[in-house]
This record gives structure tokens, sequence and C-alpha cells, in this order.
């Protein structure tokens, strides 16, 4: 495998907090969104934002910004086939996806990812204890073949929204991360989870 490319999912419609890029939202000193770039950024060799609409917005980060290649919001399954497009251009045989609103994921996402592979699984997704379900996977944060582009393409087409509809299809492995003291993938949904987020920061 070469090493993998990161492409940071920014391309939600933030209903629950009210519209706008929860990314830009601060974090303490910093935006959510930078949170998440330094904690991604030395896990792996090159990085890209996927998100829709003006890539103005976020100049400041120096980033590529990829959008979608539909304009329905179609998930995360869309952000990571943009993804996927854009890591093969970059010679990338897998990518590696993290949400923009998930402050405090690992700062070994990326090895325990491809650690978790076996030779019957394509993808990997992070996945934490849950009392109720086991083992909650959290999709957003997986480790995708870029070779498979063209199957999620053609599964978006055919209506396929929910992430582990696709991935359950291919083989998957789960990469598990503890959750204590807290969910090391907590993300920031709403008002109220930015104010927990706070508290966990200090």
């Amino acid at each position: 495998m070469t090493a993998p490319v990161g492409v940071i999912l920014a391309g939600g419609l933030s209903r629950r907090m009210g519209g706008g890029d929860k990314g830009l939202l601060d974090l303490g000193d910093k935006p959510l969104l930078q949170h998440v770039i330094d904690r991604l950024g030395p896990q792996v060799r090159t990085m890209a934002l996927n998100a829709n609409g003006d890539a103005n917005r976020f100049a400041n980060y120096g980033l590529p910004v990829i959008a979608d290649e539909t304009t329905d919001f179609a998930g995360p399954l869309a952000g990571v086939l943009a993804g996927m497009v854009w890591g093969a251009a970059q010679g990338a045989d897998h990518i590696v996806t993290v949400a923009a609103d998930t402050p405090f994921f690992p700062t070994d996402l990326v090895a325990r990812l491809k650690a978790s592979l076996t030779p019957d699984s394509a993808i990997a997704l992070a996945a934490t204890p849950d009392p109720e379900r086991g083992m909650a996977r959290h999709p957003t944060f997986g480790l995708w073949p870029t070779n498979l582009a063209d199957d999620l393409r053609q599964a978006l087409a055919d209506g396929t929204r929910k992430v582990v509809a696709w991935t359950d299809r291919h083989g998957t492995a789960m990469a598990e991360f503890p959750a204590s003291p807290f969910d090391p993938f907590f993300n920031v949904n709403t008002p109220d989870d930015l104010i927990r987020a706070q508290e966990l920061l200090r």
C-alpha cells in the first residue's frame, strides 16, 4: 500500500447547527477545522477538503477543495467518491477520510485502519464499543481503495446513500478504538455539542 492521502469531509448541510460550515466555528483558540487538519496532517502525505459551494471560504487553510460530483447533497459517500477520484490523481491507492466536525479523533487513526485490513477486506472503518450495539462503526472515518470509485459512482447513481449499505457489499474491516474517557469520534452537530467540545478541550 502506498502512503494514503487524507480527505476531510465537510460537505454536509449542518442543519442541526442552523446551516453554514461547522468546521469554521471556533473551538478554543482555533476553528474546528484547524483541529482536524492538525490531527490528520502528520498521518497522511497530503490532504484535501471535500466541500461544496464557494471554495474561497476555505482559502486560509491552503488545501485543495474538491466538490461532490453531484449537486444533490448525496451524503458522505459522495464525499468519499470525490476523495477517491482526487486521491487516484495523486497516485494514491487508498484515501483516509475524517469528518470536519470531529476534533478529537485518534492520532493513530491511519495506522490502526491500515493494520485492521485483512486479505478479505477492501475497506476499513473506525469503531468504538457501544453498550447497546456492541461495536458502533463510524463510517466517515475510513480507509478506502481508490479503485472502487467506479463501483461507488454506480451505487450513488442507483440511489445508495447509507455508507454501510455500500461498504457491506465489499469486505469491510473494523479498526477498534477505546471509547473512554470519551468517544474520540464525538462530533459537533448542535450548539450543545460545541459547548461539550469546549469542556472536553479544557
